[in-house]
């Protein structure tokens, strides 16, 4: 399952905009990179999965997928046009799980993901999630350096990990001392490193294993625009799973290794 297939092609003629529809400033070109082409990908991967399910909200998108259904005519693909927190949460109430297992992709375009849809996928206990947290293209930015943000960026902030205990985390308070007496301040001490721990720890509250290595996903001028996580729901399979997942990590972390040309980028293979 791909929350958030876009066209499935990743080359364009011309460049998409990935731009947030509640942070539209958070917009960041090079993240396209990482953004397009999973659906096309997953689907020539052997061997096969038994059943794709795309999610696209934008209808135009949603049209584009159309073509995987000619491209490969031997694959069961199923098309949905609506938003993808709203229908996966509804769609794992629905499924008798006990006889199933599914991987769900979340790759939002910022901070689309809701921790509702997390529980609702780690309840099932026969969901492995690969998501794409948005580190460095939207959650770093909102963090403001002298105090923790308020209002719309605050309740963005909150919705991915499911718990205002960010501001506890990412900022320390302080006190100075003025000619009236102390005043008390508070100051970001989270970097990338700080926000990615925080969020595979929150994955860990509803998951039954969560992978120790997520990849951080870098722009041209190495700065991580997206961290790469996997968690495996399933009580039998996760040991196993994650096992898997943490050597594929680790592999692509070496890929990804700064050279003295720059950073080697890479999309999702």
């Amino acid at each position: 399952m791909d929350a958030f297939a876009r066209t499935g092609y990743r080359a364009r003629k011309t460049q998409p905009n990935y731009q947030s529809p509640l942070f539209p400033e958070l917009a960041e070109p090079e993240a396209a990179a990482f953004l397009d082409g999973s659906a096309r990908i997953a689907l020539g991967v052997e061997p096969p999965l038994k059943q794709y399910l795309l999610i696209e909200r934008d209808p135009a998108r949603a049209q584009a997928l159309q073509q995987l259904k000619h491209d490969f005519p031997d694959k069961q693909i199923e098309i949905v046009v609506e938003d993808a927190n709203n229908y996966l949460t509804q769609w794992c109430a629905e499924q008798k799980w006990q006889y199933s297992r599914a991987v769900v992709f979340l790759d939002p375009y910022g901070m689309q993901v809701s921790w509702d849809l997390i529980e609702a996928l780690a309840r099932t206990e026969a969901i492995d999630l690969w998501l794409l947290f948005p580190l460095g293209v939207a959650v770093n930015r909102l963090l403001t350096k002298k105090a923790p943000p308020t209002g719309a960026w605050a309740d963005a902030l909150t919705r991915i990990p499911g718990t205002d205990a960010w501001k506890r985390e990412f900022y320390v308070q302080k006190k100075q001392p003025t000619l009236f007496g102390e005043e008390e301040s508070y100051e970001k001490e989270a970097d990338f490193e700080l926000i990615g721990r925080f969020f595979v720890e929150r994955l860990k509250t509803v998951f039954h294993k969560v992978a120790e290595n997520p990849l951080p996903l870098r722009n041209s001028c190495n700065n991580p625009l997206y961290l790469l996580c996997f968690a495996s729901g399933n009580p039998k399979g996760s040991q196993t799973a994650i096992k898997i997942a943490q050597d594929i990590l680790s592999k692509r972390a070496w890929l990804n290794t700064p050279t003295s040309s720059g950073p080697k980028r890479h999309g999702i293979r």
